[in-house]
């Protein structure tokens, strides 16, 4: 499926939830154990938010970045901080806007702090080479995001090809690393030999503060072809995972690490042998915590749809058995994890009663017991409306974001979970 198909498909979606004069969601708490509970969190975004992205700066402030997208208005990506102290930042503060800022409910704009008080974002920009062509582009603030340096593509070429499903990591403490899947060798008619013509690839670069380019790296050049690529650091350094895809149509959830500058040969977690002809889009989610890495991921290898994880004790190297948390039809994946000093979070999608809930749990760090399980919100938005949702941990507990609709326009919604 192509990006062209997935904004087709967001929009079909969004009109037939606004058949429904139901309530938007709101955090429902029903778990196997009661120590931690959820809250509603509400956020700054106004209607028409959609494609969140969550993450925790290196000061402990809550980045959360989205699109508003809404008829008669051109697309605006946007921005704002929270502190547990403070609450959010007066107002939502605006990064880009144009009709040529790609709203995509999968392949969502990320954002990063790094160590020196910089903020990074990346979002997909349409393309003047084609109409189902798109750069992932570029932008850096020093003044916390009220003023942002010139936009900077991150793909180096220029074709009719898609680039997009990035993943950003801080590269020492004032510079970016980024990894993204690239379309190139798919729009050109041959690829001087070097990759296997017409299949996505895994890149990667660097960008230093003043957004001035690496030498890219081919880090797969054969993945699935709109799967997310999650990014996480280990003690051994960034840790990749993503969906992999043999000439057989084999697309399980592979791992690569950056060492000495250079990237190891890809790693499948799991050899679940799931065998499909197009892609799902739903990718993994990985998370890191010193030598301890834990990858989520949907998969239908064994027959059925199922979410399970997978850990590594020694950085991304080995995996250990997968520990299934979900299985079934009910199932929908688009899964998200995170670790913080005590245990291991999960989040993911499923079917209830013909409506999708979003589903929380808490395991041991070794993944062998499950703490809780949480239904986080029954949503009211359909299919792929519901976007990605998002989930982000630090000392007060669990932070979630996600995307619902309410009368016909996507709204983003919010919980905390804590003791």
């Amino acid at each position: 499926m192509n990006k062209k198909s997935l904004l087709l498909a967001v929009s079909l979606l969004v009109s037939l939830s606004a058949c429904r004069g139901d309530a938007p969601s709101a955090p429902v708490a029903t778990s196997t154990g009661a120590d931690y509970q959820v809250r509603v969190w509400p956020l700054p975004a106004e209607a028409g938010g959609m494609a969140p992205d969550l993450s925790v700066a290196p000061d402990g402030r809550l980045l959360l970045s989205w699109i508003n997208r809404q008829q008669g208005r051109r697309n605006a990506l946007q921005f704002s901080s929270y502190t547990l102290a403070g609450g959010w930042q007066s107002q939502p503060r605006t990064v880009a806007v144009g009709e040529a800022l790609v709203a995509n409910w999968a392949d969502t704009p990320h954002m990063l702090g790094t160590p020196d008080g910089a903020l990074w974002v990346q979002w997909l920009q349409g393309s003047a080479a084609g109409p189902a062509a798109y750069d992932t582009v570029l932008a850096r603030s020093r003044d916390g995001g009220q003023n942002w340096t010139q936009l900077t593509r991150v793909n180096d070429d220029q074709g009719a090809a898609e680039h997009g499903f990035a993943a950003l990591w801080a590269n020492g403490a004032d510079a970016l690393g980024i990894a993204w899947l690239d379309g190139r060798a798919q729009a050109a008619t041959h690829d001087g030999g070097q990759h296997a013509p017409g299949m996505m690839q895994l890149r990667a670069n660097r960008f230093d503060p003043d957004l001035a380019r690496g030498v890219d790296a081919v880090v797969d050049a054969s993945v699935c072809d709109c799967c997310q690529v999650d990014v996480a650091i280990s003690s051994t350094g960034p840790v990749l995972a993503y969906r992999d895809r043999t000439e057989a149509e084999i697309r399980d959830i592979a791992v690569v690490r950056l060492q000495g500058g250079a990237w190891s040969e890809p790693k499948i977690v799991h050899a679940d042998g799931w065998k499909i002809p197009g892609c799902p889009v739903n990718g993994p989610a990985i998370a890191a915590r010193q030598a301890g890495v834990v990858v989520g991921w949907y998969s239908e290898g064994s027959g059925l749809p199922t979410f399970q994880l997978a850990r590594s004790n020694d950085g991304g190297t080995t995996f250990g058995a997968p520990v299934v948390v979900e299985q079934g039809a009910n199932v929908l994946g688009r899964v998200d994890v995170a670790l913080d000093a005590t245990q291991a979070w999960v989040s993911w999608l499923r079917d209830v009663d013909g409506a999708q809930a979003l589903m929380l749990a808490r395991y041991t760090p070794d993944l062998s017991r499950q703490l809780q399980r949480i239904e986080v919100a029954r949503l009211q938005a359909r299919g792929r409306a519901s976007g990605m949702p998002k989930l982000a941990v630090d000392a007060n507990g669990a932070w979630l974001v996600w995307t619902d609709v309410e009368g016909g326009v996507p709204q983003l919604r919010g919980a905390q979970v804590t003791r």
